[in-house]
């Protein structure tokens, strides 16, 4: 046997054998515990429905609302936690259940308000909160990352008003229930905004009516399950453009709300819909919220997936801000933020995680849509480049999968480590039918859910037919490179995985004496003609497991 001619590898070996440090230590308090768990004043009771109304003042930077719940017990209950984050304040609380409307005693505990109900609710009941608030909410230093409240004037002076909270949470421009894991099954929102504004939320514009004080209150509402931080008013000098893409589930109504002066650019620019929509439709099934449209919103921020309503700020221009994320060239040839936060409307918005430490779920796959629509558009070599560009990205700093329970993510490598980890095991399955075939499954499974990484985990592992339970050990919760080690011993080729957590096994193509082969490999050293063997094929990898294309 000649020496190794060939090693393809379609895997994380891309840097140091050697784990990088642990960063961004965090000491956790009981506040932090309060907003990340589903504690005994949360767990009782199931939000399904918001009815939001909110009036922002651009002059004073406040805002008044008023927030109606709408939920049912899931156990008995007496006391409510309500997040609404410092420096807004409660005015009212009142409860309207079978027994009649009353007002509520409510405390505060930093963002945390303590209702307590007149008498315990017995198990599936149906009530509402009604809550008054106030104040100047907090203002977004540099949205979406570190959001807030956002107050701009476009570039011919008008004012240009939005929100962006994810991680941080709704509660800092609403209260509510401020946990990932408990969605509406339905919400409207009412924003109040001057007659010389449009005022823009999610899915579908029901009503505008005029006030008598020079302000109009546009009513909009969707009829799917959404995430708390989707729920985001915007309101600026907005026109609006309308089409409709006929996709797997009939036609789709497809509305762009963008800065009047940008009308003409939009038009042209945001072609690029229909061409991404066609491609997540045949990779991921059918878009999820055709109920409530889909629609692109100018923000005064880069973007956000906020669920039928995306904020879109990149400008008009290919790339990031004009940039190619993976150095490659083919970063350019589409939107990233139309691409991306669009491809979150089936990985984040409609498959949710519970904990925001599995936030792999939702950038993982929805950095992986870039290289899928890479592929749809510029073929599947385009794609391979594009992926392996954003490797440069990867930090392994922190594990990928964070702490639970107190409102903390992982390392950032979500994304990017993430999206390599799919395509790791994308090539394992040697199927891109079946892999089409799991990614569309998943999406059905899941669909309008709440999900951790384990049932994903599972999920993949139950549908391939292949084990990646230690794959996903490695990479979500390791910052361990696996390194392959080979040599030749008498002749022949050895080779193990090394730098691995324990059972570490995953099989890769290879090409010996010109022919390509997927064989298995494990930490123990192996030769691959005599894992050809199948009198010697490791039990943990077996080839056969390995799907044919």
């Amino acid at each position: 046997m000649r020496p190794l001619d060939t090693i393809a590898l379609w895997l994380l070996v891309i840097s140091s054998a050697n784990s990088q440090p642990l960063k961004h230590a965090h000491n956790f308090t009981h506040a932090d515990t309060l907003r990340g768990s589903n504690g005994p004043y949360r767990a009782w009771w199931d939000v399904t429905h918001y009815d939001i109304t909110v009036r922002p003042d651009f002059a004073t930077r406040s805002i008044e609302g008023t927030t109606r719940i709408a939920f049912r017990t899931l156990a008995p209950g007496q006391r409510m936690q309500i997040d609404l984050q410092e420096p807004l304040e409660m005015q009212s609380a009142s409860l309207l259940s079978p027994a009649g409307e009353s007002d509520l005693h409510y405390t505060r505990e930093g963002n945390v308000f303590w209702l307590d109900l007149p008498q315990e609710m017995a198990t599936g009941a149906s009530a509402a909160l009604t809550i008054r608030y106030s104040g100047v909410p907090r203002e977004a230093r540099n949205p979406p990352w570190d959001g807030g409240w956002i107050w701009k004037k476009d570039p011919q002076g008008n004012p240009w008003i939005s929100a962006a909270c994810q991680g941080l949470g709704a509660s800092v421009w609403y209260p509510c229930k401020d946990i990932q894991s408990d969605e509406p099954d339905s919400a409207a929102m009412h924003i109040i905004a001057p007659d010389s504004l449009q005022a823009v939320g999610n899915g579908r514009l029901r009503n505008v009516a005029k006030n008598a004080d020079g302000t109009s209150t546009w009513t909009w509402a969707v009829v799917n399950p959404i995430n708390n931080y989707d729920l985001i008013p915007a309101i600026g000098k907005y026109a609006h453009i309308h089409e409709a893409y006929h996709g797997q589930n009939g036609p789709l109504d497809c509305d762009y709300w963008v800065l009047a002066a940008n009308e003409a650019k939009a038009r042209e620019h945001f072609k690029q819909v229909p061409l991404m929509l066609k491609c997540f439709e045949h990779w991921l099934g059918p878009y999820p919220f055709y109920a409530d449209s889909y629609k692109l919103v100018e923000a005064p921020e880069l973007g956000m997936e906020h669920q039928s309503a995306v904020a879109y700020g990149n400008h008009f221009q290919n790339g990031y801000l004009g940039r190619d994320l993976s150095g490659t060239g083919w970063g350019l040839k589409w939107d990233y933020v139309i691409i991306h936060e669009s491809g979150h409307e089936w990985f984040g918005n409609s498959i949710t995680t519970a904990d925001i430490a599995d936030m792999w779920v939702h950038e993982g796959f929805t950095d992986y849509s870039e290289t899928l629509y890479t592929q749809c558009e510029f073929g599947d070599a385009a794609g391979d480049d594009y992926l392996v560009g954003l490797r440069k990205h990867i930090e392994n700093d922190i594990p990928i999968i964070g702490p639970y329970g107190v409102n903390q993510e992982g390392s950032t490598d979500m994304y990017y480590k993430g999206a390599n980890m799919i395509h790791t095991i994308r090539h394992v399955m040697a199927n891109d039918s079946l892999f089409r075939e799991m990614l569309r499954s998943m999406n059905l499974k899941f669909r309008h859910g709440i999900v951790t990484s384990a049932e994903v985990e599972q999920f993949i592992s139950d549908f391939s037919g292949l084990d990646f339970s230690k794959v996903f050990q490695q990479y979500l919760h390791t910052t361990d490179v696996p390194v392959l080690q080979w040599g030749v011993r008498k002749g022949r080729l050895m080779v193990r995985w090394g730098n691995c957590v324990d059972g570490f096994a995953m099989p890769i193509k290879i090409t010996v004496n010109g022919e390509e082969r997927m064989v298995p490999i494990a930490t123990a050293w192996s030769s691959p003609a005599s894992e050809l063997n199948p009198q010697n094929r490791h039990p943990a990898a077996r080839p056969e497991l390995v799907r044919g294309s």
